[in-house]
């Protein structure tokens, strides 16, 4: 289990000791949809870390599609009474009896494989998801939404190298079906201002970098995750390109971090870029890291026409975060930390998933 490591501990009470407006949250409640994911697990982890350590007496409601999967990242916190599951697919009305003060809403598909499987699911998710949360809030009077977006909404940038700022709005084909994914994340952002506009719900908006650490799932199929899970495992790291594109990554206690950063000192309908400006590096430099801090191979061999179908034609996906870091925020993990990080965390909770 992900809590019996001493590093991931630490982690968490870095990072719950550097967000400085807990009292907001102390003693109300919040949903998180897709908990079990990468960064919202992260997220339930904090949140109940500051109720075990600081007594903050915070309700969670974590929404999963499947008990089994709570039960699996969450044995320890059903024994208490803070931690409640929603056992739902958040494409259906929201089903809780319980008023909530704040959303975090992150439930979504989000890796190459199943955007390529599955686009009709993908835009559904993304659009009739935020619907569902939105009308939640609105009829249960709640305090704020934050969105949790991507940076893939910024499209294909046209000649300039500079990082994208929030304003920035790029190219996005609607007639390639990999834009499932950033079309409709574009489309959710707006139906929260929407909302915003005419029904007087507060949101914010969290535009994610590319995020990992030691919450990936054996089914996230984005490069970084195969990279480190081959390292973690021994196994030669294969590349399936020639690795040129650029990337901003976010260490995902980091990227946790910076969300309830927003969501606590965020203006209404504005959107901050989540991003490391110290983590900028080449899909080919960064599998070379995971390489050498995982003491195995680097090898490229040709990718799947599936896989063809799901990777982002992206070649530059840099974010700038100066509006985030104006809230006070900082990345406090590097790029060569938490590649060693995760890779040290995987080998202390040997048979984690």
């Amino acid at each position: 289990m992900l809590l019996n490591s001493s590093i991931y501990m630490e982690d968490l009470d870095a990072a719950s000791r550097s967000i400085l407006q807990w009292d907001k949250l102390k003693g109300k409640s919040i949903l998180i949809t897709g908990a079990c994911g990468l960064i919202c697990s992260c997220l339930v982890d904090i949140i109940m870390y500051r109720n075990e350590h600081f007594g903050d007496d915070i309700n969670v409601y974590a929404l999963c599609r499947g008990w089994e999967a709570s039960k699996n990242r969450f044995p320890s916190y059903f024994s208490s009474g803070l931690f409640n599951v929603v056992n739902q697919d958040v494409c259906d009305e929201i089903n809780l009896d319980a008023g909530v003060d704040y959303i975090i809403h992150g439930a979504s598909h989000a890796h190459p494989v199943v955007f390529a499987n599955d686009p009709v699911g993908t835009m559904m998710t993304n659009f009739y998801g935020m619907h569902n949360i939105l009308q939640f809030a609105r009829k249960n009077n709640c305090c704020r939404v934050l969105f949790i977006s991507s940076g893939e909404v910024y499209g294909e940038m046209s000649g300039s190298m500079a990082p994208f700022a929030e304003a920035y709005s790029g190219h996005v084909d609607p007639m390639d079906v990999r834009s499932c994914y950033p079309s409709s994340k574009r489309a959710a952002e707006t139906l929260c201002v929407s909302f915003a506009s005419q029904y007087d719900v507060d949101v914010v908006v969290a535009r994610l970098s590319h995020v990992y650490g030691p919450n990936m799932k054996n089914t996230d199929s984005r490069a970084i995750a195969s990279f480190i899970r081959d390292a973690a495992a021994g196994r030669d790291i294969v590349m399936k390109s020639q690795g040129t594109q650029v990337r901003g990554y976010c260490y995902v206690v980091d990227a946790a971090s910076a969300i309830l950063t927003i969501m606590f000192s965020g203006k209404c309908c504005d959107a901050y870029n989540v991003s490391d400006r110290k983590s900028v590096i080449s899909v080919r430099d960064m599998a070379r890291l995971v390489a050498k801090c995982g003491k195995t191979k680097l090898v490229v061999s040709e990718p799947s026409e599936l896989e063809k179908t799901g990777y982002t034609p992206v070649v530059r996906q840099v974010l700038d975060s100066s509006k985030l870091e104006a809230l006070g925020w900082t990345a406090r993990t590097h790029i060569k930390d938490g590649i060693s990080k995760t890779l040290n965390i995987f080998k202390e909770v040997s048979g984690y998933k």
